[in-house]
Protein backbone atom coordinates (compact mmCIF):
# COMPACT_ATOMS: atom_id res chain seq x y z
CA UNK A 1 0.00 0.00 0.00
CA UNK A 2 1.27 3.65 -0.98
CA UNK A 3 0.01 4.68 2.46
CA UNK A 4 2.27 3.32 5.24
CA UNK A 5 1.23 2.26 8.41
CA UNK A 6 3.43 3.37 10.52
CA UNK A 7 2.20 6.71 9.69
CA UNK A 8 -1.11 6.05 10.36
CA UNK A 9 -0.32 4.82 14.43
CA UNK A 10 -0.24 8.11 15.76
CA UNK A 11 -3.59 8.96 15.54
CA UNK A 12 -4.64 5.54 16.35
CA UNK A 13 -4.85 5.63 20.05
CA UNK A 14 -7.18 8.47 20.22
CA UNK A 15 -9.27 6.64 17.21
CA UNK A 16 -11.04 3.97 19.97
CA UNK A 17 -10.10 0.45 20.26
CA UNK A 18 -11.79 -0.60 16.79
CA UNK A 19 -8.88 0.29 14.96
CA UNK A 20 -6.18 -0.85 17.42
CA UNK A 21 -8.07 -4.47 17.16
CA UNK A 22 -8.02 -4.19 13.30
CA UNK A 23 -4.29 -3.38 13.34
CA UNK A 24 -3.39 -6.17 15.68
CA UNK A 25 -5.23 -8.40 13.65
CA UNK A 26 -3.98 -7.08 10.61
CA UNK A 27 -0.26 -8.08 12.30
CA UNK A 28 -1.96 -11.78 12.96
CA UNK A 29 -2.99 -12.27 9.21
CA UNK A 30 0.61 -11.22 7.76
CA UNK A 31 1.74 -14.01 9.77
CA UNK A 32 -1.03 -16.65 9.50
CA UNK A 33 -1.12 -16.56 5.70
CA UNK A 34 2.42 -18.12 5.47
CA UNK A 35 1.45 -21.20 7.90
CA UNK A 36 1.46 -24.70 6.36
CA UNK A 37 -2.16 -26.23 6.18
CA UNK A 38 -1.50 -28.43 9.10
CA UNK A 39 -0.74 -25.92 11.09
CA UNK A 40 -3.40 -23.60 9.71
CA UNK A 41 -5.87 -26.38 9.99
CA UNK A 42 -4.88 -27.23 13.65
CA UNK A 43 -6.13 -23.81 14.43
CA UNK A 44 -8.97 -23.80 12.89
CA UNK A 45 -9.78 -26.73 14.96
CA UNK A 46 -9.07 -25.03 18.28
CA UNK A 47 -11.60 -22.63 17.87
CA UNK A 48 -14.37 -24.99 16.13
CA UNK A 49 -14.18 -26.60 19.88
CA UNK A 50 -15.05 -23.42 21.21
CA UNK A 51 -17.48 -22.49 18.41
CA UNK A 52 -19.47 -26.21 18.46
CA UNK A 53 -19.24 -26.21 22.74
CA UNK A 54 -21.33 -23.19 22.87
CA UNK A 55 -23.75 -24.22 20.04
CA UNK A 56 -24.42 -27.79 22.06
CA UNK A 57 -24.90 -25.27 24.92
CA UNK A 58 -26.69 -22.99 24.24
CA UNK A 59 -28.37 -23.30 20.63
CA UNK A 60 -31.49 -25.48 20.40
CA UNK A 61 -31.62 -26.55 17.05
CA UNK A 62 -27.90 -28.23 17.43
CA UNK A 63 -28.05 -30.22 20.75
CA UNK A 64 -29.30 -33.23 18.88
CA UNK A 65 -27.94 -32.93 15.92
CA UNK A 66 -24.56 -32.61 17.39
CA UNK A 67 -24.28 -35.26 19.91
CA UNK A 68 -25.95 -37.81 16.92
CA UNK A 69 -22.76 -37.33 15.92
CA UNK A 70 -21.06 -38.52 18.88
CA UNK A 71 -20.25 -35.31 20.49
CA UNK A 72 -19.89 -35.08 24.06
CA UNK A 73 -20.24 -31.53 26.45
CA UNK A 74 -16.68 -30.19 26.57
CA UNK A 75 -14.73 -32.21 23.90
CA UNK A 76 -12.41 -31.31 21.61
CA UNK A 77 -12.94 -31.31 17.80
CA UNK A 78 -11.46 -33.70 15.98
CA UNK A 79 -11.60 -33.91 12.15
CA UNK A 80 -13.38 -37.56 12.59
CA UNK A 81 -16.09 -35.85 14.63
CA UNK A 82 -15.95 -33.02 12.29
CA UNK A 83 -17.05 -35.19 9.65
CA UNK A 84 -19.95 -36.99 11.27
CA UNK A 85 -21.75 -33.56 11.77
CA UNK A 86 -24.66 -33.41 9.42
CA UNK A 87 -24.30 -30.39 7.07
CA UNK A 88 -27.19 -27.96 7.56
CA UNK A 89 -29.01 -26.75 4.30
CA UNK A 90 -30.56 -23.18 3.35
CA UNK A 91 -33.84 -24.62 4.09
CA UNK A 92 -33.14 -25.93 7.25
CA UNK A 93 -31.77 -22.04 8.31
CA UNK A 94 -34.74 -20.67 7.11
CA UNK A 95 -37.18 -22.89 8.75
CA UNK A 96 -35.30 -23.18 11.98
CA UNK A 97 -35.81 -19.39 12.57
CA UNK A 98 -34.93 -18.33 16.42
CA UNK A 99 -34.10 -21.89 17.51
CA UNK A 100 -30.68 -21.26 15.36
CA UNK A 101 -30.06 -18.30 17.40
CA UNK A 102 -27.53 -18.54 20.73
CA UNK A 103 -29.70 -17.73 24.08
CA UNK A 104 -26.33 -16.77 25.77
CA UNK A 105 -24.44 -14.66 23.10
CA UNK A 106 -21.03 -13.64 24.02
CA UNK A 107 -21.58 -10.14 25.67
CA UNK A 108 -17.76 -9.52 24.86
CA UNK A 109 -18.86 -9.99 20.95
CA UNK A 110 -20.89 -6.57 20.63
CA UNK A 111 -23.37 -5.90 19.50
CA UNK A 112 -25.64 -7.85 17.47
CA UNK A 113 -27.65 -7.17 13.95
CA UNK A 114 -29.54 -8.81 11.52
CA UNK A 115 -28.12 -9.99 7.84
CA UNK A 116 -29.99 -10.73 4.81
CA UNK A 117 -29.16 -12.68 2.20
CA UNK A 118 -30.49 -15.16 -1.26
CA UNK A 119 -27.17 -16.12 -1.65
CA UNK A 120 -26.66 -18.04 -5.21
CA UNK A 121 -29.63 -20.09 -4.74
CA UNK A 122 -33.05 -17.81 -4.53
CA UNK A 123 -33.49 -19.36 -1.39
CA UNK A 124 -33.25 -16.07 1.28
CA UNK A 125 -32.45 -16.64 4.71
CA UNK A 126 -31.67 -14.33 7.82
CA UNK A 127 -29.11 -14.93 10.48
CA UNK A 128 -27.71 -12.97 12.68
CA UNK A 129 -24.44 -11.36 13.17
CA UNK A 130 -22.14 -9.73 16.02
CA UNK A 131 -19.51 -6.76 15.73
CA UNK A 132 -16.78 -9.39 16.06
CA UNK A 133 -17.89 -10.46 12.79
CA UNK A 134 -18.12 -7.35 11.35
CA UNK A 135 -14.42 -6.48 12.74
CA UNK A 136 -13.02 -10.04 11.13
CA UNK A 137 -15.20 -8.59 7.86
CA UNK A 138 -13.33 -5.62 7.98
CA UNK A 139 -9.78 -7.17 8.32
CA UNK A 140 -10.15 -9.05 5.24
CA UNK A 141 -11.37 -6.17 3.65
CA UNK A 142 -7.68 -4.76 4.38
CA UNK A 143 -5.76 -7.91 3.41
CA UNK A 144 -7.68 -7.76 0.36
CA UNK A 145 -6.55 -4.57 -0.23
CA UNK A 146 -2.77 -5.43 0.93
CA UNK A 147 -2.79 -8.13 -1.29
CA UNK A 148 -3.84 -6.02 -4.40
CA UNK A 149 -0.86 -3.36 -3.26
CA UNK A 150 -3.55 -1.02 -3.62
CA UNK A 151 -2.59 3.14 -3.55
CA UNK A 152 -4.85 4.04 -0.96
CA UNK A 153 -4.19 7.84 -1.95
CA UNK A 154 -6.07 7.22 -5.54
CA UNK A 155 -9.45 7.68 -6.45
CA UNK A 156 -12.07 5.29 -6.48
CA UNK A 157 -15.51 4.35 -8.16
CA UNK A 158 -18.17 2.48 -6.79
CA UNK A 159 -20.82 1.40 -8.37
CA UNK A 160 -23.26 -1.49 -6.70
CA UNK A 161 -25.70 -0.62 -4.50
CA UNK A 162 -29.00 1.42 -5.54
CA UNK A 163 -28.48 4.60 -4.51
CA UNK A 164 -31.29 6.69 -6.67
CA UNK A 165 -31.64 9.74 -4.07
CA UNK A 166 -27.90 10.67 -3.38
CA UNK A 167 -25.97 8.99 -5.86
CA UNK A 168 -27.87 9.57 -9.19
CA UNK A 169 -26.55 10.28 -12.37
CA UNK A 170 -24.97 12.81 -13.36
CA UNK A 171 -23.13 13.76 -10.05
CA UNK A 172 -23.27 10.92 -8.23
CA UNK A 173 -21.94 11.01 -5.02
CA UNK A 174 -18.42 12.91 -4.56
CA UNK A 175 -17.20 11.42 -1.21
CA UNK A 176 -14.01 12.84 0.38
CA UNK A 177 -12.59 9.16 1.18
CA UNK A 178 -12.95 5.45 0.88
CA UNK A 179 -14.84 5.04 4.07
CA UNK A 180 -14.36 2.28 6.52
CA UNK A 181 -12.38 0.22 6.85
CA UNK A 182 -10.01 1.69 4.68
CA UNK A 183 -10.44 4.97 6.53
CA UNK A 184 -10.51 3.29 10.76
CA UNK A 185 -6.59 3.04 9.62
CA UNK A 186 -5.15 4.83 6.92
CA UNK A 187 -5.67 8.02 5.04
CA UNK A 188 -7.48 7.90 1.86
CA UNK A 189 -7.51 9.65 -1.27
CA UNK A 190 -11.89 10.27 -2.63
CA UNK A 191 -14.35 8.20 -3.43
CA UNK A 192 -16.96 8.75 -5.60
CA UNK A 193 -20.51 6.84 -5.96
CA UNK A 194 -22.82 6.06 -8.71
CA UNK A 195 -26.58 4.28 -8.50
CA UNK A 196 -26.45 0.69 -10.08
CA UNK A 197 -29.29 1.54 -11.97
CA UNK A 198 -27.47 3.91 -14.25
CA UNK A 199 -27.67 2.52 -17.68
CA UNK A 200 -24.17 1.87 -19.38
CA UNK A 201 -23.87 4.43 -21.35
CA UNK A 202 -23.96 7.06 -18.51
CA UNK A 203 -21.84 4.92 -16.32
CA UNK A 204 -19.08 5.23 -18.79
CA UNK A 205 -19.27 8.98 -19.17
CA UNK A 206 -19.35 9.61 -15.42
CA UNK A 207 -16.18 7.17 -14.98
CA UNK A 208 -14.33 9.04 -18.20
CA UNK A 209 -15.94 12.45 -16.46
CA UNK A 210 -14.04 11.49 -13.27
CA UNK A 211 -11.35 9.56 -14.04
CA UNK A 212 -10.74 6.93 -11.20
CA UNK A 213 -7.93 4.56 -10.02
CA UNK A 214 -10.12 2.09 -9.30
CA UNK A 215 -13.41 0.76 -9.57
CA UNK A 216 -15.54 -1.45 -7.39
CA UNK A 217 -18.32 -3.05 -8.66
CA UNK A 218 -20.64 -6.65 -9.91
CA UNK A 219 -19.05 -8.58 -12.35
CA UNK A 220 -22.39 -8.30 -14.54
CA UNK A 221 -21.83 -4.63 -14.54
CA UNK A 222 -18.45 -4.68 -15.02
CA UNK A 223 -18.69 -6.93 -17.88
CA UNK A 224 -21.56 -4.75 -19.34
CA UNK A 225 -19.53 -1.72 -18.97
CA UNK A 226 -16.55 -2.98 -20.69
CA UNK A 227 -18.76 -4.45 -24.08
CA UNK A 228 -20.05 -0.94 -23.93
CA UNK A 229 -16.58 0.82 -23.80
CA UNK A 230 -15.04 -1.69 -26.53
CA UNK A 231 -18.27 -1.28 -29.16
CA UNK A 232 -18.26 2.85 -28.86
CA UNK A 233 -14.19 3.05 -28.90
CA UNK A 234 -14.19 4.93 -25.70
CA UNK A 235 -11.13 5.00 -23.36
CA UNK A 236 -10.60 5.31 -19.40
CA UNK A 237 -6.24 5.53 -19.29
CA UNK A 238 -6.75 6.39 -15.99
CA UNK A 239 -7.99 3.28 -14.89
CA UNK A 240 -5.24 0.71 -12.97
CA UNK A 241 -7.62 -2.25 -11.85
CA UNK A 242 -11.34 -3.31 -11.21
CA UNK A 243 -12.56 -5.13 -8.14
CA UNK A 244 -15.46 -7.28 -8.50
CA UNK A 245 -17.46 -9.06 -5.74
CA UNK A 246 -21.04 -10.81 -5.50
CA UNK A 247 -21.39 -12.46 -8.71
CA UNK A 248 -19.21 -15.18 -10.41
CA UNK A 249 -16.04 -14.37 -12.44
CA UNK A 250 -15.33 -16.13 -15.30
CA UNK A 251 -12.54 -15.76 -18.59
CA UNK A 252 -15.12 -13.77 -20.75
CA UNK A 253 -15.03 -11.23 -17.87
CA UNK A 254 -11.22 -10.76 -17.62
CA UNK A 255 -10.68 -10.64 -21.23
CA UNK A 256 -12.96 -8.33 -21.82
CA UNK A 257 -11.33 -6.01 -19.05
CA UNK A 258 -8.34 -6.25 -20.81
CA UNK A 259 -9.49 -5.42 -24.03
CA UNK A 260 -11.56 -2.44 -23.27
CA UNK A 261 -8.98 -0.64 -20.32
CA UNK A 262 -5.93 -2.92 -20.18
CA UNK A 263 -6.40 -3.54 -16.44
CA UNK A 264 -7.00 -7.06 -14.43
CA UNK A 265 -10.09 -8.08 -12.03
CA UNK A 266 -9.33 -8.36 -8.43
CA UNK A 267 -12.48 -10.75 -7.11
CA UNK A 268 -13.57 -11.54 -3.70
CA UNK A 269 -15.51 -14.62 -2.45
CA UNK A 270 -17.92 -13.62 0.51
CA UNK A 271 -21.69 -13.81 1.36
CA UNK A 272 -23.69 -11.77 3.72
CA UNK A 273 -24.46 -14.69 6.04
CA UNK A 274 -21.02 -16.37 6.65
CA UNK A 275 -18.34 -12.79 5.73
CA UNK A 276 -15.52 -13.44 3.55
CA UNK A 277 -14.97 -16.40 2.29
CA UNK A 278 -11.41 -16.25 -0.02
CA UNK A 279 -9.64 -13.60 -2.17
CA UNK A 280 -7.98 -13.84 -4.83
CA UNK A 281 -4.39 -14.43 -5.07
CA UNK A 282 -1.95 -11.34 -5.75
CA UNK A 283 0.30 -13.70 -7.86
CA UNK A 284 -2.09 -15.47 -9.52
CA UNK A 285 -5.89 -15.95 -10.48
CA UNK A 286 -7.72 -18.37 -8.22
CA UNK A 287 -8.50 -18.15 -4.73
CA UNK A 288 -6.87 -18.57 -1.43
CA UNK A 289 -9.42 -19.62 1.23
CA UNK A 290 -9.81 -17.30 4.62
CA UNK A 291 -8.99 -20.03 6.86
CA UNK A 292 -8.57 -17.67 10.07
CA UNK A 293 -12.35 -16.60 9.54
CA UNK A 294 -13.84 -19.67 7.73
CA UNK A 295 -13.32 -22.92 7.30
CA UNK A 296 -14.44 -23.84 3.22
CA UNK A 297 -14.97 -27.63 2.60
CA UNK A 298 -15.66 -28.47 -1.12
CA UNK A 299 -17.35 -32.12 -1.06
CA UNK A 300 -18.38 -34.29 -3.51
CA UNK A 301 -21.79 -35.99 -3.72
CA UNK A 302 -20.85 -38.47 -1.09
CA UNK A 303 -19.59 -35.77 1.35
CA UNK A 304 -16.12 -36.73 0.76
CA UNK A 305 -13.69 -33.64 0.50
CA UNK A 306 -13.05 -32.90 -3.37
CA UNK A 307 -9.39 -33.31 -4.31
CA UNK A 308 -7.39 -30.83 -6.53
CA UNK A 309 -9.14 -30.66 -10.16
CA UNK A 310 -12.75 -32.26 -8.55
CA UNK A 311 -15.94 -29.67 -8.15
CA UNK A 312 -18.14 -30.13 -5.09
CA UNK A 313 -20.61 -28.23 -3.20
CA UNK A 314 -19.23 -25.31 -0.73
CA UNK A 315 -20.06 -26.10 2.67
CA UNK A 316 -18.83 -23.23 5.37
CA UNK A 317 -18.53 -22.55 8.72
CA UNK A 318 -18.00 -18.94 10.21
CA UNK A 319 -15.82 -19.62 12.96
CA UNK A 320 -16.55 -16.17 15.21
CA UNK A 321 -20.53 -15.81 14.36
CA UNK A 322 -21.50 -17.12 18.26
CA UNK A 323 -25.09 -15.27 17.73
CA UNK A 324 -26.39 -18.08 14.92
CA UNK A 325 -23.31 -20.30 14.50
CA UNK A 326 -23.62 -21.60 11.32
CA UNK A 327 -22.07 -25.76 11.38
CA UNK A 328 -21.35 -27.08 8.13
CA UNK A 329 -24.05 -24.89 5.92
CA UNK A 330 -24.47 -26.16 2.41
CA UNK A 331 -24.18 -22.21 0.79
CA UNK A 332 -25.13 -23.42 -2.39
CA UNK A 333 -22.25 -22.54 -4.59
CA UNK A 334 -20.22 -25.07 -6.52
CA UNK A 335 -16.45 -24.85 -6.42
CA UNK A 336 -13.14 -26.57 -8.13
CA UNK A 337 -10.94 -27.28 -5.72
CA UNK A 338 -6.99 -26.39 -6.40
CA UNK A 339 -3.75 -27.03 -5.99
CA UNK A 340 -0.96 -25.85 -3.07
CA UNK A 341 -0.38 -22.07 -4.48
CA UNK A 342 3.07 -21.48 -5.84
CA UNK A 343 3.21 -17.84 -3.95
CA UNK A 344 3.90 -20.13 -0.36
CA UNK A 345 1.10 -19.15 1.27
CA UNK A 346 -0.47 -22.21 3.29
CA UNK A 347 -4.22 -21.08 3.12
CA UNK A 348 -6.27 -23.68 0.55
CA UNK A 349 -6.85 -22.73 -3.17
CA UNK A 350 -10.09 -22.51 -4.87
CA UNK A 351 -9.29 -22.61 -8.51
CA UNK A 352 -12.73 -21.88 -9.55
CA UNK A 353 -16.29 -20.54 -7.97
CA UNK A 354 -19.54 -21.37 -9.58
CA UNK A 355 -23.08 -20.18 -9.51
CA UNK A 356 -23.65 -16.57 -8.16
CA UNK A 357 -24.14 -15.96 -12.10
CA UNK A 358 -26.32 -13.16 -13.23
CA UNK A 359 -27.68 -11.60 -16.72
CA UNK A 360 -28.02 -7.77 -17.54
CA UNK A 361 -31.61 -6.17 -17.55
CA UNK A 362 -32.71 -5.31 -21.11
CA UNK A 363 -34.77 -2.71 -21.02
CA UNK A 364 -37.80 -1.76 -23.81
CA UNK A 365 -35.42 0.79 -25.48
CA UNK A 366 -32.39 -1.82 -25.67
CA UNK A 367 -30.37 -0.56 -23.32
CA UNK A 368 -28.84 -2.85 -20.59
CA UNK A 369 -28.04 -2.19 -16.73
CA UNK A 370 -27.64 -4.10 -13.56
CA UNK A 371 -31.05 -6.18 -12.89
CA UNK A 372 -31.23 -5.52 -8.77
CA UNK A 373 -33.57 -7.20 -7.56
CA UNK A 374 -33.19 -6.16 -3.51
CA UNK A 375 -34.28 -9.83 -2.90
CA UNK A 376 -33.62 -9.06 0.77
CA UNK A 377 -37.24 -7.69 0.85
CA UNK A 378 -38.64 -11.32 -0.47
CA UNK A 379 -37.00 -12.47 2.89
CA UNK A 380 -39.53 -11.10 5.10
CA UNK A 381 -42.66 -13.40 3.59
CA UNK A 382 -42.10 -16.34 5.32
CA UNK A 383 -43.81 -18.76 2.71
CA UNK A 384 -41.03 -18.28 -0.10
CA UNK A 385 -38.67 -20.75 -0.17
CA UNK A 386 -36.94 -19.89 -3.38
CA UNK A 387 -37.17 -17.65 -6.13
CA UNK A 388 -36.16 -17.16 -8.98
CA UNK A 389 -36.67 -13.87 -12.41
CA UNK A 390 -36.93 -14.54 -16.11
CA UNK A 391 -36.81 -11.79 -18.18
CA UNK A 392 -39.01 -13.64 -21.31
CA UNK A 393 -39.64 -10.41 -23.30
CA UNK A 394 -38.60 -6.34 -23.42
CA UNK A 395 -41.67 -6.13 -21.26
CA UNK A 396 -42.33 -9.19 -19.39
CA UNK A 397 -40.65 -10.63 -16.59
CA UNK A 398 -41.51 -14.24 -15.08
CA UNK A 399 -41.83 -14.86 -11.37
CA UNK A 400 -40.51 -18.53 -10.55
CA UNK A 401 -41.43 -19.57 -6.85
CA UNK A 402 -41.11 -22.05 -4.51
CA UNK A 403 -43.39 -21.81 -1.41
CA UNK A 404 -44.34 -23.65 1.62
CA UNK A 405 -47.86 -22.32 0.43
CA UNK A 406 -50.15 -20.68 -1.75
CA UNK A 407 -49.35 -16.75 -1.98
CA UNK A 408 -52.67 -14.80 -1.85
CA UNK A 409 -53.00 -12.43 -4.70
CA UNK A 410 -52.16 -9.14 -2.27
CA UNK A 411 -49.08 -11.13 -1.26
CA UNK A 412 -48.33 -11.71 -5.46
CA UNK A 413 -49.44 -7.48 -6.08
CA UNK A 414 -46.52 -6.79 -3.50
CA UNK A 415 -44.24 -8.65 -4.66
CA UNK A 416 -44.50 -7.91 -8.50
CA UNK A 417 -44.47 -3.63 -7.27
CA UNK A 418 -41.50 -4.58 -4.76
CA UNK A 419 -39.41 -6.46 -8.51
CA UNK A 420 -40.78 -3.59 -10.66
CA UNK A 421 -39.58 -0.83 -8.11
CA UNK A 422 -36.06 -2.52 -8.11
CA UNK A 423 -35.41 -3.02 -11.30
CA UNK A 424 -36.92 1.04 -12.58
CA UNK A 425 -39.70 -0.39 -14.88
CA UNK A 426 -43.28 -1.60 -15.36
CA UNK A 427 -42.92 -4.73 -16.23
CA UNK A 428 -45.75 -7.09 -16.30
CA UNK A 429 -44.82 -10.08 -13.72
CA UNK A 430 -46.43 -13.41 -14.03
CA UNK A 431 -46.02 -16.01 -11.44
CA UNK A 432 -45.17 -19.32 -11.85
CA UNK A 433 -44.95 -21.88 -9.08
CA UNK A 434 -42.64 -25.27 -8.98
CA UNK A 435 -41.53 -27.75 -6.61
CA UNK A 436 -37.98 -27.05 -7.15
CA UNK A 437 -35.86 -24.54 -9.51
CA UNK A 438 -32.81 -26.20 -10.56
CA UNK A 439 -29.70 -24.53 -11.84
CA UNK A 440 -28.36 -24.90 -15.21
CA UNK A 441 -26.39 -27.51 -16.65
CA UNK A 442 -22.97 -25.74 -16.01
CA UNK A 443 -23.86 -25.54 -12.05
CA UNK A 444 -24.78 -22.03 -12.00
CA UNK A 445 -27.83 -20.87 -10.21
CA UNK A 446 -29.49 -17.38 -12.31
CA UNK A 447 -31.10 -15.55 -9.58
CA UNK A 448 -32.38 -13.25 -12.20
CA UNK A 449 -31.92 -15.26 -15.95
CA UNK A 450 -32.38 -13.03 -19.48
CA UNK A 451 -33.64 -14.82 -22.16
CA UNK A 452 -33.19 -12.01 -24.18
CA UNK A 453 -29.06 -12.32 -23.19
CA UNK A 454 -26.12 -13.10 -26.40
Amino acid sequence: MSVSMAASVDWLAQAGPEPLQLLALQHQLEQSQWWAPDVLERHQFRQLSRLVHHAHRTVPFYRERLEAAGYRAGAAVTSELWRRIRPITRREVQEAGAALISTEIPREHGPVAEAATSGSTGMPVRVMKTALVQTFWNAMVLREQRWNRCDLSAHLAVIRGPDRMSAAYPTGAPRRDWGPPATLLYRTGPASVLDIFTEAAEQAEWLRRIEPAYLLTFPSNALMLARHFQASGLSLPSLRGVWTLSEVVDERLRFACRAAWGVEIADTYSAAETGYLALQCPEHMHYHVQSESARVEVLDGEGAVCRPGETGSVVVTPLHNFATPLLRYELGDRAEVGQPCRCGRGLPVIARILGRAKHALVLPSGRRRHSWLGTDEFAENSAIVQHQIVQRSLEELEFRLVVRRPLTKSEEKRLAAILTRNLGHPFRVRFRYLDDIPRAPSGRFFEFLSELED
